[in-house]
């Protein structure tokens, strides 16, 4: 059961976490934050969202990782991974085969974030 209004944010940089949190509010979702991989996890059981956006390069697990056990909690997890940095091509491969939606990279506007949430979840 997915929660259609609720959409899970992870980043570890908690400005911009902030940030993103408030822009997809102004959008008129709900929205829950978690700011490490292990983190996201437990949010992401415990509420089930509708879609998530995730930070890569986060400290105890990454988002790659992260995006993995998701997977294996929800396979129809909708998740958009975020990145400063160069990605590591063998997890992004893996992560395309198990239905990753995208990625989107830092810095990002509120159209971005604007045009994903309508793509994914008012489709």
């Amino acid at each position: 059961m997915i929660s259609n209004n609720i959409i899970l944010i992870v980043d570890d940089d908690l400005p911009l976490l902030e940030n993103t949190a408030y822009m997809v509010e102004t959008l008129g979702y709900e929205v829950v934050t978690a700011r490490d991989g292990l983190e996201a996890i437990e949010v992401f059981k415990s509420v089930n969202p509708a879609l998530t956006f995730m930070d890569v390069k986060m400290p105890k697990m990454d988002g790659f990782d992260a995006f993995f056990k998701i997977k294996e909690f929800n396979k129809d997890a909708k998740v958009v991974l975020i990145t400063a940095y160069h990605v590591d091509e063998k997890k992004y491969l893996k992560a395309q085969s198990m239905s990753l939606l995208e990625t989107i990279e830092k810095p990002y506007d509120i159209e971005t974030l604007e045009g994903i949430i309508k793509k994914y979840l008012d489709s």
